[in-house]
């Protein structure tokens, strides 16, 4: 079973949520926030791995984060991976956004408006979108988490079935 550690960031700002375009391997476009995988086996703290995910996909420096305020944890047996995704908030930060994402993941980054949030994340999968619309409806810093099973071999129809737990 592979397993991965991810760090996503919510970051806010008076001009809305920071929010990142992904462009998938498929070539599906999703919105979402900006994080990604943590260099554990290199000694990377998820804090650390965070940061620099930030700063990478959107050229934001976040000087400090809570959390984290949820944690996602996805399972797809049959594909043989597991996820764990804890999610922190930003309290500070400076910068500007530009864009030097190393993965060439992500194609576009700007603070979204508040009420334009749930359309832009609408299309990104459960374990990203029901969390992020949850925590947007009640604002909790303890932490709580999410549970999913992943049912499906993915593959080019990416005919998956993700359940929540």
């Amino acid at each position: 079973m592979r397993e991965w550690l991810v760090a996503s960031g919510i970051v806010e700002s008076p001009d809305g949520l920071l929010l990142v375009q992904n462009q998938r391997r498929d070539g599906r476009l999703d919105w979402s926030p900006p994080g990604g995988v943590v260099e554990v086996a290199d000694g990377e703290s998820v804090v650390d791995g965070l940061t620099r995910e930030v700063q990478e996909e959107t050229g934001i420096i976040v000087s400090e984060w809570l959390g984290p305020v949820y944690e996602v944890d996805a399972v797809a047996e049959e594909m043989g991976w597991h996820l764990r995704v804890e999610v922190h908030r930003a309290l500070a930060f400076e910068g500007d956004i530009a864009i030097a994402d190393p993965d060439g993941i992500v194609i576009d980054a700007r603070f979204v408006a508040l009420d334009d949030v749930h359309d832009h994340i609408a299309s990104t999968w459960l374990p990203t979108h029901e969390p992020l619309a949850a925590w947007l409806a009640e604002r909790w810093d303890d932490r709580r988490a999410y549970s999913y099973r992943v049912e499906g071999k993915g593959g080019p129809s990416r005919d998956l079935t993700v359940i929540r737990l």
